[in-house]
């Protein structure tokens, strides 16, 4: 994305360009919750091994998430991964499970909370090869696993599958999205 259109995009949310280049999320009259997977914001390309970058910021309370590897647009969460991206200021290193900044949901906990407080803008920066994660935020490597040993049972890990940012029904704010196969 570049701030300009949204033509490498697809979504039928309520993402509007401000005037920075970021890409703001409004939600409208009535849109609440997260199972609105047709208002996520896709990457229209499908990708196995990547390098995903962007920043992102949020209100107080924010709450949105970062899926990879979904291999059925439908269903977001059973066919793909998530990352979240949550307001998490108040926790502590130690403190971070899976559905807290950071963690991967249903999987795995954030080694630290690299956090900057909701307002200020954060760099992630997602890798994935082979089955090997990695998620680094603000420049603190937080997530560095092997998917295929630490997901649920019940979760299928797709080779490849489609990139997409959360819309929470609450507003929040990506810019410079950034996506290199491997």
């Amino acid at each position: 994305f570049d701030g300009s259109n949204l033509s490498k995009l697809e979504t039928e949310g309520n993402w509007v360009i401000e005037k920075d280049g970021s890409l703001y999320l409004q939600p409208r009259e009535g849109e609440k919750g997260w199972k609105r997977y047709h208002h996520y914001i896709w990457l229209k390309d499908s990708y196995e091994n990547f390098v995903c970058e962007f920043d992102y910021k949020h209100l107080p309370g924010g709450n949105s998430g970062f899926y990879f590897r979904v291999a059925d647009k439908t269903d977001p969460v059973s066919s793909g991964f998530e990352v979240q991206i949550k307001d998490s200021e108040n926790l502590n290193d130690g403190e971070m499970g899976p559905h807290d900044l950071g963690g991967v949901i249903k999987t795995k906990g954030a080694t630290s909370n690299a956090g900057k407080p909701a307002g200020e803008w954060n760099h992630m920066k997602v890798t994935m090869k082979g089955n090997h994660l990695t998620v680094e935020l603000n420049g603190t490597t937080i997530q560095d696993f092997d998917l295929a040993e630490a997901k649920p049972e019940d979760k299928d890990l797709a080779k490849e599958g489609f990139i997409t940012i959360q819309d929470h029904g609450i507003p929040f704010w990506v810019r410079n999205i950034r996506v290199k196969r491997l």
